[in-house]
């Protein structure tokens, strides 16, 4: 069926007209004949609705920006909200895990010390730091009431996204899942806007953002976005003012809900830990199997071994860093154990999850675990993606190259940070094949990680690369 082009164009037109309280000639009549003064109540109507959304853009930022911080650690980066004149900023757990202090920088441009003073229990992905200043009148984000956040609400974030500070995306409230306590939003959250405030059309805080949903290898926005609710966020700061808050973090989100962690003290002497997995055991979500937790602190360049066996299930370890990142895992070998050896690339907060290869298996194991110390730097170099990189044919990112000498059955980490771009590496051998690649060391942070046994003694190559064609800036490299 075909229309004719002037009749779909007025009969939208009175579609709208209708909704914005007023009526044309009849609904066909063509759009040339609409009374000039009706023409101009369209217009008027439309600019009144586009400066009203304007205006209110503009005061929940010019209220709120003053409030949002931008959280530096060793490692990464984050935003946060204060919530108090005395300078408490409200941020999450996973940008902070891993630091005593923080560097905190307001929107003005002044920089504070910050002090980690409390986490969220049972994996609550929020922490709450101190700025170390006598200062009594900060300004800050307040907080709506629980019950007043509704779906198809506006919404409003501001954060560092990328490490660009004070950057402001808007949208609605998608989906409220009060059984988790979590909104939902489709304003853009990028890496880097954790923990910086979800607010409403008062330039009030109904969230903390926390994470972003991507469906594949990407670390971007595809609007799906979440931030814990402030029903989580007040029970929290009700904890943190009366003292009773965790003073350390507590597993990672998605290992909360059973077992606590067991602390272990790290020295040269290998020492045993005798477990077992069973019901009362905590439960890894991506398959349903058992596992008990275990932490312990290192420092960077730390190499460790972690051995696990068992007569009556197959062993699988798996190591996560600081922040959650899973930085190794093993699953059974031929002689029935599983094993991690690596050098641990940062100073930090480590968990060893001592699992199985399938759901449902039970019974006793034992932990091995043994350091040699800090392993050598190998090579270690400061750069800058930018004019003078190399352009990768396949996708047109810059990278540039490196090479160092290793052994065969040697086992290697190679460390790319920066607080700039979102990193890419890439491991070849001599001959150009390439032996490993790795995005994410971590999800909180732009860095990445390769830990890898070489197969053969020579020359190895390594391509500090980023994600994309946009990645641009500066770089550490380490290899251990």
């Amino acid at each position: 069926m075909s229309m004719n082009p002037s009749r779909l164009a007025s009969s939208g037109l009175a579609i709208l007209g209708t909704a914005l309280g007023f009526s044309f000639l009849n609904a066909f009549t063509p759009i040339e004949l609409l009374n000039p003064a009706q023409l101009g109540q369209l217009n008027g109507q439309w600019a009144v609705a586009a400066d009203a959304e304007e205006d209110v853009n503009v005061r929940v930022y010019r209220q709120a920006s003053p409030a949002v911080v931008a959280i530096e650690t060793r490692t990464g980066s984050g935003s946060g909200s204060i919530v108090s004149e005395d300078g408490l900023v409200l941020t999450n757990a996973h940008v902070v895990r891993g630091s005593q202090t923080v560097t905190v920088r307001l929107a003005d441009g002044r920089e504070f010390e910050g002090e980690v003073v409390a986490y969220g229990q049972g994996g609550l992905d929020l922490a709450a730091v101190q700025i170390q200043a006598n200062e009594d009148n900060l300004p800050y984000v307040p907080l709506a009431q629980p019950e007043a956040v509704e779906v198809g609400q506006r919404a409003f974030a501001i954060g560092s996204p990328f490490g660009f500070q004070g950057t402001f995306t808007t949208g609605i409230v998608s989906r409220i899942d009060r059984d988790r306590g979590l909104i939902q939003t489709d304003a853009a959250i990028n890496p880097g806007n954790s923990g910086g405030p979800l607010l409403n059309s008062r330039g009030e805080l109904i969230g903390v953002n926390s994470a972003i949903f991507t469906p594949s290898n990407g670390s971007g926005n595809v609007g799906i976005g979440f931030a814990i609710a402030t029903d989580r966020v007040d029970s929290f700061l009700v904890a943190v003012r009366d003292g009773t808050a965790l003073s350390t973090p507590d597993l990672p989100p998605l290992l909360a809900g059973g077992r606590p962690a067991e602390r272990l003290t790290l020295n040269e002497v290998p020492f045993e830990v005798k477990g077992d997995l069973n019901q009362q055991s905590s439960t890894l979500p991506s398959d349903n199997s058992y596992f008990n937790a275990y932490t312990f602190d290192a420092a960077a360049g730390q190499h460790i071994v972690v051995e696990m066996s068992s007569d009556d299930l197959n062993p699988y370890l798996i190591l996560l860093s600081s922040d959650g990142g899973n930085i190794a895992q093993s699953g059974t070998r031929a002689d029935d154990k599983s094993q991690i050896e690596i050098t641990l690339p940062i100073e930090g907060t480590y968990t060893i999850l001592a699992n199985s290869l399938s759901a449902g298996e039970t019974g006793q194991y034992t932990l091995k675990i043994s350091t040699t110390g800090i392993s050598p730097v190998l090579l270690q170099e400061e750069g800058s993606l930018g004019e003078g990189s190399q352009v990768l044919e396949e996708d047109g990112s810059l990278y540039n190259e490196y090479e160092f000498q290793g052994e065969e059955g040697q086992t290697v980490s190679i460390y790319l940070e920066s607080e700039e771009f979102d990193t890419f590496l890439i491991l070849m051998d001599e001959n150009g094949e390439m032996l490993a690649q790795n995005d994410d060391a971590s999800p909180s942070n732009l860095n990445s990680l390769i830990t890898v046994t070489l197969p053969t003694s020579g020359t190895y190559r390594i391509l500090a690369n980023a994600f994309d064609s946009a990645g641009r800036g500066n770089y550490t490299l380490t290899v251990r």
